[in-house]
């Protein structure tokens, strides 16, 4: 039978006991913390913070500590208990292990040298813009850091940078620390190959994200959606309106919802990242209906010109087509650049909405108004006018007297009067007195006479009062009267009836004038036959 211990030797074998647990766990404590080495990256859990130091739980029993002044903005500590942190080691020994964001202040040659061999970042001040680079001053040396080494993608504005502070990994370090280069680069590189794991491996086609936008540029916005991991908006995506630039609905600095269309690797292992903003709003076309109706008028956008027409954006989102033969009354629009240019700003008038077939028909010289509905009011029968010679054509004058009206006056109307001579001599935009001689405001024609002297005929009397009265005061008998001498109306001369058609088919005319006959006038020559 064992003899039982005594309770004095039982006291000492739990004191041997407890004496070798307590060398183990500093043992495993040592152990720990010899596997951490400067420049290591750990991340940390806040456990405690102290007048002067922050104490990070850095994966042993001995917690890491940071300066407390490296943790504050502004004179007030941006960390709290509980918060984690990305930090270096730059220091470890068996009772402590010190943790740091960056090395900065000042520093011994052995301590960029170690700082390099451990690829730490060390805080520089930019202090100017050097040939190929810039000058930087860390631990009170002078170091350079090439402009291609500052950032992952260039400069824009070089002059921007000096005495900004970043950090940087020391790549060279030669005669004694007088020749020391630096790179950023690397840094901003490693910090987006570990946001862009992150990102991927959380992120679905569909997905929608949140972001800031960084930069701007005519093919669309970049919008940081992890940290320094930037996706593309192209302009197409930015808006459902094709007429949107970047800097028009986009400022820097901007927070934005945008949804995640893909990513793939360009032919330099670049990750390329496409975003949309306009995929997360709702398609206009969808209230079309409700928003746009026919005769109603809005102030539209020229977004491009075609062979057939004018595309307008009249709301955002919501175009429609403005043909040629909508461009203009004042005269026939072969092309639209000769009336409209892209970028102008233009009223129109809706003639028709069709939603499911996402078309808008439009017209910009109805919103102008038809300047022969004001005809019969501005420009009476037997009143006289100024008016501009618009083109000279066989059988007579072509004149213009407002913007979209043009008359005729036909050779047979001035042969024998004084001012024959003048008006056989007018060139195309001289002025020219003329009296409204005939009116039909179903084909749009004006017949003009001559005026004032002008109008007297050669063997005394005058254009108006041969057409009106003979010498005894009865009417005179024209040569268009029956032998009856009962009227037959006006003469329909076949020639000038085809110049009319000739004006209203040239390119000086055409849809315009008098002549915007197009098929009002084809139906009234048709008729006449």
């Amino acid at each position: 039978m064992a003899e039982e211990n005594t309770p004095e030797q039982e006291g000492i074998q739990e004191l041997e006991n407890a004496s070798f647990a307590d060398m183990l766990a500093a043992h495993e404590e040592e152990q720990a913390v010899s596997r951490l080495e400067v420049g290591q990256k750990v991340r940390g859990t806040v456990v405690a913070i102290t007048g002067d130091a922050v104490f990070v739980s850095a994966g042993s029993k001995v917690d890491g500590l940071v300066e407390k002044s490296e943790l504050e903005q502004d004179g007030v500590t941006s960390v709290a208990v509980g918060d984690v942190l990305d930090l270096y080691v730059v220091h470890v020994s068996p009772h402590e292990v010190r943790l740091s964001k960056v090395v900065r202040g000042a520093g011994s040659l052995i301590v960029l040298e170690e700082a390099k061999a451990a690829s730490l970042p060390v805080e520089g001040k930019v202090t100017a813009v050097v040939k190929g680079g810039f000058s930087v001053d860390i631990m009170r040396r002078r170091a350079f850091c090439p402009m291609s080494q500052f950032d992952v993608r260039p400069v824009d504005n070089p002059e921007s940078i000096p005495g900004k502070i970043y950090n940087f990994v020391i790549t060279r370090l030669e005669q004694n620390g007088r020749n020391i280069i630096l790179s950023r680069r690397v840094l901003l590189e490693a910090e987006q190959a570990e946001s862009r794991d992150a990102f991927l491996a959380g992120v679905n086609v569909g997905d929608v994200l949140e972001g800031a936008v960084q930069r701007l540029t005519p093919f669309g916005a970049f919008v940081e959606v992890a940290p320094g991991l930037e996706g593309m908006v192209h302009v197409s995506e930015l808006s459902w309106s094709r007429a949107v630039q970047p800097d028009e609905v986009l400022s820097l600095g901007d927070k934005v919802r945008v949804k995640y269309l893909g990513s793939e690797t360009d032919k330099k292992g670049g990750l390329r990242i496409s975003l949309s903003i306009r995929q997360i709003t709702e398609d206009p076309w969808a209230s079309v209906a409700e928003r746009v109706h026919a005769g109603e008028t809005f102030s539209g956008k020229v977004l491009r010109l075609s062979p057939f027409g004018a595309f307008i954006e009249i709301l955002p989102g919501i175009e429609g087509l403005a043909h040629l033969s909508e461009l203009s009354w004042e005269k026939r629009v072969n092309k639209a650049e000769e009336v409209l240019s892209v970028g102008e700003t233009v009223n129109v008038k809706v003639k028709e909405v069709v939603p499911e077939k996402r078309r808008v028909s439009l017209s910009v010289r109805d919103a102008a108004g038809n300047p022969w509905d004001e005809v019969p009011e501005g420009f009476p029968l037997d009143s006289e006018h100024v008016g501009r010679l618009e083109k000279r054509a066989q059988f007579g004058l072509f004149v213009n007297l407002a913007p979209g009206v043009t008359g005729l006056m036909p050779n047979s109307l001035f042969n024998n009067t004084k001012g024959k001579n003048k008006f056989l001599k007018l060139a195309p935009g001289d002025e020219i007195l003329v009296r409204i001689s005939e009116m039909d405001l179903a084909a749009r024609k004006l017949t003009l006479a001559p005026a004032g002297e002008d109008a007297e005929e050669v063997g005394g009397g005058s254009v108006m009062r041969s057409e009106r009265e003979a010498g005894d005061g009865r009417p005179a008998r024209d040569s268009r009267d029956g032998r009856d001498g009962k009227p037959r109306g006006p003469r329909r001369d076949k020639r000038e009836d085809g110049e009319w058609k000739k004006h209203a088919q040239s390119s000086s005319s055409g849809n315009g004038g008098f002549g915007s006959l197009g098929a009002a006038l084809a139906e009234a020559m048709k008729n006449k036959k």
